[in-house]
């Protein structure tokens, strides 16, 4: 048992304090290396896993098509920034036993909390849209099927599982999800690619000052670092929280989440470096989707390669959709205070889970208007980039804030580099609007 010594300090985003253990979903996180390493990973293996949903696969793809192997230095770049504001969201959840939006409504005027909601809500409907299309469309290139039967199917599946499933069953099948990931990293081995070529590209880059470069950037930007991901990782972290606070909880919460996106950041690698060995260097400079590249390796790589990928599509579409879906519904419940978790039973929540119902079939209904996929990645990227360099800035304040968090502030490490990606965020669409 911990002392009180050890335990947070109270404060107002607090609710009535529970018996240690009421909150335990499954293993206690004191160390994230002993035996069942797997199982000790939580919120952060799976919010990295699922930074890679077919969306993102699809701009991946596109940044290695277009540019070759001239952007993998964003790989190392982007990886501590995006920790940093994921750790961030992990400790004000993990400290304070409340969700992102939650906390925000508690110490930010109402409008901004309303219009980051908002942002959210909609770019990740959008998100789901573009992701079920993608499912099916990879569906169809192994089994014959009808693409509005795919997406239906894939809707009916996910929500389903999402609801029906109690949380700490549903958590252990989304780690396992985390390995269709290995898909990718099969694919950039199978690859003919110029080693020496990545190497130069990744720590010495020449990088050309253009719109174009900017483009991509700020599309690698956004897919890697973005705002459904705040809300899940608080969210999340909440679910699996089990009331203490301490050095050993904070320390393995950091090591989670170093983990998650480690591997979310290199799966991002793989796929750039993949695509640039092979579409790149046989001059296929655009791709639509991510089954396009899937396509395009089949004959470049092998059969081996684009089913790998096609696979790795279907499967982190698995485990991204509900993690959209659950990040809007946290977000709503919220903001609104109705009862939330996906812990309870829909009947003890239906607010919450008609908030879960509500995206999918908004996003179901986006792809039965016959939208293209890629018009849902655009302005699904448009509405990531609007929204999440404000909720970065938010975040910060917020991480830094000893009323909030008393002695378990953010280190100095931690707001520097989250003040740095959040200044990034906000200056990538100034360098493009100056780039010639």
């Amino acid at each position: 048992m911990q002392s009180d010594i050890e335990m947070s300090e109270p404060n107002a985003l607090q609710g009535p304090e529970e018996p240690v253990g009421t909150r335990r979903h499954h293993a206690i996180r004191h160390a994230i290396t002993s035996k069942g390493y797997f199982n000790r990973l939580g919120p952060g293996i799976v919010t990295g896993a699922a930074d890679d949903d077919p969306s993102g696969i699809g701009t991946y793809s596109q940044a290695g098509a277009a540019a070759g192997y001239g952007l993998l230095w964003s790989a190392p770049w982007l990886l501590p920034l995006a920790f940093a504001t994921q750790e961030a969201c992990a400790r004000l959840a993990l400290v304070t036993g409340q969700g992102l939006a939650a906390i925000i409504k508690a110490r930010m005027p109402r409008w901004v909390l309303v219009m980051a909601v908002l942002l959210v809500s909609i770019a990740n409907t959008v998100n789901i849209a573009a992701d079920l299309a993608s499912m099916a469309a990879a569906l169809r290139l192994i089994v014959p099927i009808d693409q509005v039967v795919g997406v239906v199917a894939f809707a009916l599946l996910i929500a389903a599982a999402e609801i029906l499933v109690p949380y700490h069953r549903y958590a252990r099948y989304l780690r396992w999800l985390c390995l269709s990931l290995l898909a990718y990293v099969a694919v950039l081995f199978v690859a003919q690619v110029d080693w020496t070529q990545v190497q130069n590209a990744t720590f010495a880059p020449q990088i050309d000052f253009n719109k174009a470069t900017f483009e991509l950037l700020i599309a690698l930007a956004g897919t890697t670092i973005s705002p459904y991901l705040f809300f899940w990782q608080a969210a999340e972290e909440v679910e699996e929280s089990d009331g203490i606070v301490d050095h050993g909880h904070i320390r393995a919460m950091r090591g989670d989440v170093f983990s998650g996106m480690l591997t979310g950041v290199f799966i991002m690698f793989a796929i750039m470096a993949t695509t640039a060995a092979t579409l790149h260097t046989q001059g296929i400079l655009t791709i639509n989707s991510a089954e396009d590249a899937a396509t395009a390796l089949t004959p470049i790589a092998g059969k081996f390669a684009g089913l790998l990928f096609l696979l790795g599509i279907l499967g982190v579409g698995l485990l991204s959709i509900p993690v959209l879906a659950g990040s809007t519904a946290y977000a709503v419940a919220e903001t609104f205070g109705w009862r939330e978790s996906l812990e309870l039973k829909p009947l003890q929540a239906r607010a919450f889970y008609a908030v879960i119902i509500a995206s999918m079939g908004l996003a179901l209904a986006l792809n039965l208007l016959g939208i293209p996929p890629m018009y849902f990645l655009f302005l699904a990227a448009v509405l990531n980039g609007l929204s999440a360099p404000i909720l970065m800035l938010i975040v910060w304040f917020l991480a830094r804030n000893k009323k909030i968090l008393g002695k378990w502030v953010s280190p100095i490490w931690s707001q520097t580099l989250l003040a740095v990606a959040t200044l990034a965020m906000f200056s990538l669409p100034v360098f493009w609007f100056i780039a010639k």
